[in-house]
């Protein structure tokens, strides 16, 4: 029962709790009574467990291995099976759009000893931003712009935030490590970002990849 679709006994479709089954075991006639408790002690026991999922991105990309090893080689400090040098940097980028975008129509009262902040509930909807980052990933610094939406010319505006000041105006070389969204996509993407700086290199995740 635990692993049927919720629309097959009319329940609710988010889900199927503990107290859901219990009652619906019992008035099925399979038991003559039981608790939430003990079936989430049953189901816990289980070696497996299909009623639980989680998202997954499963790999397609032919090249998968060779491409996330190039990333995860940039993590370790390693390119082309050299260390990096105190000079070059590793930055992964990614951008999170349609965020709402809201204006609080009252002020905030800051936390207190005993009290947490409060943040006034009420507010005005001013339309949805995207939000691009880069963080620096041997040196723990993140670098964002929030924007009307994402693209090539909104990226373009990322990268000169953190080229045009040090250490990576004058860094050896600079990776930058995104996905194949539209803003930074294919080829292209990577000629296009060593005409904007010569010392930047853009690395690709595999497709269709986390």
């Amino acid at each position: 029962m635990a692993c049927q679709l919720p629309s097959d006994r009319n329940l609710p479709l988010s889900r199927i709790s503990h107290a859901d089954i219990a009652r619906e075991v019992v008035n099925s006639g399979i038991v003559a009574s039981i608790s939430g408790a003990t079936i989430w002690r049953w189901l816990n026991a289980d070696a497996i467990k299909p009623w639980q999922y989680r998202s997954w991105i499963f790999p397609r990309d032919p090249n998968f291995c060779e491409k996330a090893s190039r990333v995860l080689d940039l993590y370790q400090g390693i390119w082309n099976g050299k260390r990096l040098g105190p000079n070059d940097y590793v930055l992964s980028a990614d951008e999170k759009t349609s965020i709402q975008a809201r204006n609080r129509n009252g002020r905030h009262l800051r936390p207190a000893p005993g009290q947490c902040q409060r943040i006034e509930f009420e507010y005005e909807r001013a339309g949805a931003v995207a939000y691009m980052a880069a963080w620096d990933v041997r040196r723990a610094k993140v670098f964002g712009i929030c924007t009307k939406s994402t693209g090539i010319e909104s990226y373009h505006r990322l990268v000169d935030l953190v080229m045009r000041q040090e250490p990576y105006r004058s860094a050896d070389r600079v990776f930058w490590i995104t996905d194949n969204g539209s803003s930074h996509r294919g080829q292209t993407s990577v000629m296009r970002m060593t005409q904007w700086y010569p010392n930047a290199i853009q690395v690709h995740t595999p497709v269709h990849a986390s």
